[in-house]
């Protein structure tokens, strides 16, 4: 396993990343009157290998977060109807009888210090939360008081998704093995205290060493009855990931970013290019993945994890 290491980026990495961020910002409003089609032969190529078949149902708890409302155009291309759209930064605990975990554990106290004033400056306003946001910590006393978690299990390693790790130091970490190696030894590490939430962290990592699932193409059952069931979600980072579980009310899908909110899966709708490109690993593959969602959308509840409604709606 590789050691993370805290790493600054170069001057040359630097400027390529402000070449990156002048291009994606200038490509905005060609996305905003020309979205990026649906790949029809594609979703039509895409082969359904049906639910695991699962032995019990875990619990999710949602725990709580404010939301700030943001034009529905500034995280799905083109889209005007509807015209705005809530986004928060959703944290989830999952509670199966050998374990019980955080999903997602990405605001951090202090966090505009701690990992936004990391991120480049054109993309801070894109991402900022409100200033009462709520941190993973003081979620999960609120919620939870007393209640011991046995680890966390991100999606992926983007900063809204694993910074609250930072109060959390002594908390275990499971994550796929691919995404772990593109943030711990990549030349630039994902910035906002990701690689500072992985150091000197006790860390079990996971293939997505099973068969496929619905139209996702590899999986892994993370307890050996089918009730949590992770499944390649890749495109937004090499090692996205969602987590399928069974609840006593049906198929969950945590599909962390794989789409910011609902309205991506519906209309099959990339993220514009600002901040889409700075933020997406793989645009290519992103939208295949989105692709994958929007097949299997009346099969599962799926949650992105940055849709309010959808997440308030599964903690009823």
């Amino acid at each position: 396993m590789t050691k993370p290491t805290s790493q600054t980026p170069t001057a040359a990495v630097r400027q390529l990343s402000l070449m990156a961020c002048c291009s994606a910002v200038a490509h905005a409003p060609v996305g905003l009157f020309r979205p990026r089609r649906p790949d029809h032969r594609f979703l039509s190529s895409l082969i359904d290998a049906g639910l695991p078949r699962a032995r019990r149902t875990v619990d999710i708890r949602v725990l709580p977060q404010v939301a700030k409302s943001v034009p529905a155009a500034g995280v799905a291309e083109g889209v005007r109807n509807p015209r705005r759209v809530d986004a928060a930064i959703t944290a989830f605990v999952v509670e199966h009888p050998q374990a019980r975990f955080v999903v997602d554990p990405g605001i951090c106290h202090d966090v505009r210090r701690r990992a936004i004033s990391e991120l480049p400056a054109v993309l801070r306003p894109a991402v900022l939360p409100p200033a009462d946001v709520v941190t993973t910590r003081d979620a999960l006393a609120r919620t939870m008081p007393g209640v011991t978690l046995d680890f966390a299990l991100p999606t992926h390693l983007h900063w809204d998704h694993v910074c609250g790790l930072l109060d959390l130091p002594t908390l275990p970490l499971t994550l796929h093995q691919t995404e772990f190696d593109w943030a711990a030894s990549g030349p630039v590490s994902p910035v906002g205290g990701v690689r500072s939430s992985l150091i000197d962290r006790p860390t079990t990592t996971y293939e997505l060493d099973g068969p496929p699932v619905a139209t996702f193409s590899r999986s892994h059952d993370l307890f050996g009855d089918g009730s949590v069931v992770l499944v390649d979600l890749a495109g937004h980072t090499p090692g996205s990931i969602g987590i399928l579980a069974t609840t006593a009310m049906g198929p969950v899908l945590l599909s962390g970013d794989a789409a910011w909110h609902h309205v991506q899966i519906e209309q099959l709708r990339q993220r514009p290019s600002y901040p889409g490109a700075l933020v997406d690993e793989n645009r290519d593959e992103a939208f295949r993945t989105l692709h994958r969602l929007h097949a299997v959308r009346d099969q599962m509840r799926i949650v992105p994890s940055h849709d309010h409604a959808a997440a308030t709606a599964l903690g009823g």
